[in-house]
């Protein structure tokens, strides 16, 4: 057993140990080398050996990996944990303020002091640490805000995290953990070189670093944190957020330096002009600001809508944009047979993932644009999603660029390759609709998650089946035998029978999801739950003559004549016929409550969704609008009613705005119109 004078000096060890990590990591001020700093952990780790039971406190070795843990707990949250809403520009921000303002006048604050506090959004993830009695006992993910996961032990590994206090105190604390540009090259380098997938950015990888079940995984990674606020503390709460980003500072955690107060937000836009130009020169990524009201007290007493504070809001970066060469253009084949302009492309980093290509949508598009083989372009990301060509740099062209000449046949196209201009509108197509191309692009959409969803059945597995002869037209999917699947290479016993449960499970489908499966022309998710709420059976539609289908609003007369066409053709008529003998269209409740249609205050409106929500999914909030006599759009155009804008919304956020359409935040489409 260790005597007095032993535990003191290990006590005194852990001490210093704990000083030269708050000085080196988070002051970035070391005292001592790296090599007199390992001596000490070496010595520290020498004299648990010997004497074990001085570890009954906290492990502060524990940080370089615990044993791998089966699964992850879920964590109950003991505050809610928000995230902002976002603004994108200075107008938006205006708008935020001015709503603010109100918020303050209703609540009889007006005479305090309005201050904004203002810090950089790191692109990391967020962590909910926990300390009793000034030592930590816990760390979670953020999960739903409500219920996160146990990382306690990956959290550890995280060396700016203090283990101990400067104070004896309890407190919940949040922060941002991540990881530096520097180690995602190094990390990046060495899974290349062991021929494993690299991580798009340092995001990705905190977030897969923080989520490891080996804890000594996480340890290697180097993960690295900002504390930027308090939920709960057992001493009295600071009247700021300046002040509270201080005292966390105090305590011994890392907060990001670049913060600042203002008064005004012409201020706030000079600090979110600067980081935007400034924002590569870190090591670290950003992906926009943090706009805090800085008084706890008007925190306090504006509160929370059902999702975000209303003191706060994040103030997004623009989509990025970069340069490359377009290296070639070439037309890829889809479903129905359209061809669709790809740009070939140098490949390029941008929103933190690399682009090698990227849509031009139709010929019409690559005149407008002037783009040609050899251009440097400008490409973003709109939404930081959908990779987009902006414009073209004409005074970077040589003279050796190349004008795109639409061919008169494509061999993607099969028999002779002929190709259509499609009457009325910009796109061309195969004029033989049985390439093998379009087939295995069609059954890719028959059992994709908006048709049939056969989760088991993908493209690799269609593709086989094809060459194989087993498929030839959609029914025969539902004629698949086990033995026929086993003959095939690389099918096992086990995976032919989640298959086969996934088909027999798809036998039963909601009449919108049947249509779309179908490939009708024109015919996409939108228009196919407006013709079930219309017409109730798949027999009515098939039956309907073309003034049925151009009476109803939002079905014009190309989209009606093409059902038309569709249904009354021979081949498509056996198609659907030999679906029916093995499929049942379940009946679904696809008209409105006639007294909730009449009432509602979305009753009639269209809308459109974009970026993605948090408290429901799309499909769900496309459901609930639909409930209640609504309808929806997959396009933004002057009859829009209402776009609402999730997180990370795409372009078309930037079409309402330019065309005057009204914009709701989630959390304003469910308070102010789903509470009917």
């Amino acid at each position: 057993m260790a005597d007095a004078e032993t535990k003191k000096k290990y006590e005194n060890l852990k001490k210093t140990i704990e000083k030269h990590r708050y000085l080196y990591y988070t002051k970035d001020t070391p005292e001592i080398s790296d090599e007199a700093y390992d001596s000490l952990e070496k010595e520290l780790r020498a004299m648990e050996e010997v004497y074990p039971e001085l570890k009954a406190g906290e492990d502060i070795l524990a940080r370089v990996g615990a044993e791998p843990l089966k699964e992850f707990v879920k964590v109950t949250h003991k505050t809610r944990q928000w995230s902002f809403d976002d603004v994108f520009d200075f107008v938006e921000l205006q708008k935020w303020q001015e709503k603010t303002n109100n918020f303050i006048r209703k609540a009889g604050l007006t005479n305090e002091k309005i201050e904004y506090c203002c810090e950089l959004k790191i692109d990391g993830l967020k962590i909910i640490v926990e300390y009793k009695n000034g030592e930590f006992v816990q760390a979670a993910t953020r999960g739903d805000g409500e219920v996160g996961e146990d990382v306690t032990q990956n959290v550890k590994t995280i060396k700016n995290i203090p283990l101990v206090l400067t104070q004896k105190i309890d407190l919940i604390c949040v922060g941002e953990a991540w990881i530096s540009k520097k180690d995602l090259e190094k990390i990046n380098k060495e899974r290349k070189s062991a021929g494993e997938a690299v991580f798009a950015n340092a995001r990705n990888l905190a977030a897969g670093s923080l989520r490891q079940l080996d804890s000594k995984v996480t340890a290697s990674r180097n993960l690295q944190s900002f504390i930027y606020d308090l939920d709960e503390i057992s001493t009295e709460i600071p009247e700021s957020q300046s002040a509270e980003l201080s005292l966390l500072q105090k305590l011994g955690f890392q907060t990001n330096e670049h913060w600042k107060v203002f008064t005004t937000v012409d201020e706030i836009q000079t600090y979110y002009k600067n980081w935007t130009q400034k924002r590569h020169s870190l090591g670290y990524d950003l992906d926009g600001i943090v706009i805090k009201i800085n008084s706890k007290k008007i925190q306090d007493a504006l509160g929370y809508t059902g999702k975000s504070p209303r003191w706060g809001v994040a103030y997004k970066f623009p989509a990025e944009q970069v340069t490359t060469v377009v290296e070639d253009i070439a037309l890829q084949v889809g479903r129905t047979g359209v061809l669709t302009p790809v740009a070939h492309l140098r490949p390029v980093v941008v929103a933190g993932s690399t682009v090698s290509r990227a849509t031009l949508h139709n010929e019409d598009e690559i005149r407008r644009l002037d783009v040609r083989i050899g251009d440097t372009v400008i490409l973003q990301k709109a939404g930081d999603v959908i990779p987009d060509i902006v414009s073209v740099i004409k005074e970077m062209r040589t003279g050796k660029e190349r004008v795109f000449v639409w061919p008169k046949k494509v061999s993607a196209c099969g028999g002779d390759g002929s190709i259509e201009r499609i009457p009325g509108q910009a796109a061309w197509r195969c004029v033989n609709k049985n390439s093998f191309e379009q087939q295995k692009r069609k059954f890719y959409h028959f059992v994709s998650k908006k048709a049939f969803d056969i989760t088991d059945l993908g493209p690799k597995i269609i593709d086989v089946l094809l060459r194989e002869n087993l498929v030839s037209e959609y029914a025969d999917i539902f004629t698949l035998e086990k033995g026929d699947l086993l003959a095939l290479p690389r099918f096992a016993e086990k995976s032919v029978e989640n298959l086969l449960s996934a088909v027999q499970k798809a036998k039963k489908v909601s009449l919108p999801r049947f249509l779309v499966s179908l490939s009708i022309p024109q015919v996409g998710e939108e228009t196919a739950y407006l013709l079930a709420e219309q017409f109730g059976s798949l027999e009515n539609i098939r039956t309907a003559p073309f003034e049925r289908f151009e009476k109803i609003s939002g079905i014009g007369p190309i989209v009606a004549q093409s059902i038309v066409d569709f249904f009354t053709g021979a081949e498509n008529k056996k198609v659907v016929n030999d679906l029916l003998k093995y499929v049942t269209i379940e009946k679904t409740k696809t008209t409105p409550d006639a007294n909730a249609k009449s009432t509602s205050k979305i009753s009639g409106k269209t809308f459109v969704l974009t970026g993605t929500l948090s408290t429901m999914s799309r499909d769900e909030a496309k459901q609930k609008i639909r409930d209640r006599g609504g309808n929806i759009s997959s396009s933004v155009s002057s009859k829009t009613d209402y776009v609402v804008a999730g997180d990370s919304p795409g372009s078309k956020l930037t079409d309402a705005r330019s065309l005057g359409v009204t914009v709701l935040s989630e959390q304003e489409f469910v308070d102010n119109l789903l509470t009917d």
